[in-house]
């Protein structure tokens, strides 16, 4: 794990204006780093539907990547009020996003479905009232 490039984000809950950047700074990162084109959107999408889902469920918490040289391994982690049910939570169209937070054009049902379709290997371990874990794997 020598080669191992770690970067942790604070992500702000209910800033819709800071959203994005630790995805973006990751973005970048990959982009300096060489990773194909392909495998940099992948890891974007994936990441922003995350940060995005912090912002709007989870009243924030922390991104955190690790890049090996053929993967990158995302820790998305919250205190929010956790996922009743993950099956539920996991189809296309369901969220429970405000109306005030549909109204800015989030809160579709796409984010943990998209997370999914653009990881290789994804995890939540949650807990009603103590929060969400969620691990993404992305291999280049």
């Amino acid at each position: 794990m020598e080669d191992c490039i770690r970067l942790e984000y604070d992500v702000d809950g209910e800033n819709f204006a800071s959203a994005g950047h630790a995805s973006e700074s990751v973005k970048r990162t990959l982009k300096q780093m060489g990773v194909s084109p392909a495998s940099v959107r992948r890891v974007a999408i994936a990441m922003y539907e995350g940060e995005i889902n912090l912002v709007i469920h989870a009243h924030g918490g922390k991104a955190i990547a690790e890049i090996d040289p053929d993967r990158i391994d995302i820790y998305l982690k919250d205190t929010g009020p956790g996922i009743a049910d993950v099956d539920l939570a996991m189809r296309a169209g369901y969220s429970t996003a405000t109306e005030n937070i549909r109204s800015l054009g989030f809160g579709a049902g796409m984010g943990l479905p998209n997370m999914k379709k653009y990881s290789d290997d994804m995890k939540i371990d949650t807990a009603v009232g103590v929060g969400t874990t969620v691990f993404l794997r992305i291999c280049f």
